[in-house]
């Protein structure tokens, strides 16, 4: 894999361990009603579009309407966001250092223009990175092409030369048209593993 001189990461479930019943699950009495409240109500679709470059205070808005019964807890969503962050993910991070030896590191995530701040502002490893495209600020998300596509024209980077590392099957998918080598990072994946098998560590 000589050809690769770029790793482009995503961040949540790669980097970031961020999940909403981090947070909710003090909220809630049953797990299952938190549950069916996150698939229901406070639904990862809904989340993606605050990604996508709506205002928290709008999604939060739109949901209350719809859902009046569940109007506090939706406010929460957002009043409370930091606390759905448990840390980063320690050996991921880990590779940072030692990938940027040899590689420019980029990060490509979907996350609200928003609350990116606050988890940059936070974790030191961020500066590691080349550049970062956020698709809060592009008012897109992976897996559109158009994200990728940015990303590679902003930043001067062919697909052919790139690993794209996310955790969302559909986004790899969607690296894998383009031309980017990829790792689909799942539960039981061991990154370094991965990064050595391709012969990059």
């Amino acid at each position: 894999m000589s050809h690769i001189n770029t790793v482009i990461f995503d961040f949540g479930g790669v980097l970031i361990d961020w999940n909403p019943r981090y947070m909710y699950r003090n909220e809630f009495e049953e797990i299952s009603e938190m549950e069916y409240f996150l698939d229901k109500v406070c639904t990862d679709d809904w989340n993606l579009q605050q990604d996508k470059g709506r205002s928290l205070a709008e999604g939060t808005s739109i949901l209350q309407e719809k859902f009046p019964e569940h109007a506090v807890k939706i406010r929460l969503y957002y009043d409370q966001w930091e606390k759905m962050v448990k840390g980063d993910i320690p050996q991921n991070v880990a590779l940072l250092r030692k990938l940027k030896e040899k590689y420019k590191l980029y990060g490509l995530t979907n996350w609200s223009a928003e609350t990116f701040p606050i988890v940059f502002n936070r974790y030191p490893f961020f500066t590691l990175f080349d550049g970062i495209v956020i698709s809060g600020e592009e008012k897109l998300i992976k897996p559109d092409r158009k994200i990728f596509e940015i990303m590679l024209e902003r930043y001067l980077l062919k697909a052919e030369n790139a690993l794209f590392i996310d955790d969302n099957r559909n986004n790899i998918q969607a690296a894998n048209e383009i031309g980017f080598a990829t790792i689909h990072v799942q539960e039981k994946t061991d990154l370094k593993s991965e990064l050595y098998a391709m012969g990059l560590i």
